[in-house]
């Protein structure tokens, strides 16, 4: 089969990447609107850029019925701050709730069960029952159209790292403690580690 993606509708060119790139880390983002509201949402178009500096980015898409943008980027538009928590199994179905298209005055930790944590660099709270929190900055951010299916890249310099003491040793962390969760196609998650293997790479 071979396709050419602009002969596509977008919404079976959206099916056509996120059943092939997989699995997808999540990146639940929370942020602050210009009122000090806070909104919390999570994206599977996440991964990291470098080290050094260390930056990562996400990708928020265009709303699917107007092209307008969601509220996360609206807010890191305006505030130029937000946090990345990572996603363990324990709150994964609190996570999947932020998912939903609230109104813009809905603060989604409240809406869901989610506790604040005071951020030490940024403004915006991380979630208390997420292990790992980056906290950053925004270093950029790419329009790629305006259209329902267009998206955004959101480029954020990471300027603190908050770890639970019993994941951090020797510098790592322990994925197992973690429990990371990962995206696939449609309505489905994995647990990534439940079927891990490792090869150790030639020199």
């Amino acid at each position: 089969m071979d396709i050419k993606p602009h002969t596509l509708p977008w919404q079976d060119a959206y099916k056509l990447m996120i059943g092939s790139i997989l699995p997808r880390p999540i990146a639940f983002v929370s942020s602050l609107d210009e009122e000090g509201k806070a909104n919390l949402a999570p994206y599977s178009f996440f991964t990291a850029i470098s080290a050094e500096p260390m930056l990562i980015c996400f990708s928020p898409m265009r709303k699917g019925k107007d092209g307008s943008k969601k509220d996360t980027l609206t807010n890191i538009e305006t505030t130029k701050e937000f946090v990345i928590n990572i996603v363990s199994e324990e709150f994964v179905e609190e996570m999947n709730n932020c998912a939903i298209e609230y109104d813009r005055d809905v603060d989604e930790f409240e809406q869901v069960g989610l506790t604040k944590k005071d951020s030490v660099a940024v403004k915006p709270p991380g979630v208390e029952e997420s292990k790992v929190q980056l906290e950053c900055t925004l270093h950029q951010v790419l329009h790629f159209g305006d259209q329902p299916g267009a998206g955004s890249l959101v480029i954020g310099k990471v300027e603190y790292v908050r770890v639970d003491d019993e994941l951090y040793y020797d510098g790592k962390i322990d994925s197992d403690k973690l429990k990371p969760v990962g995206r696939l196609a449609g309505q489905s998650y994995t647990k990534p580690l439940s079927d891990s293997f490792e090869m150790i790479r030639k020199r």
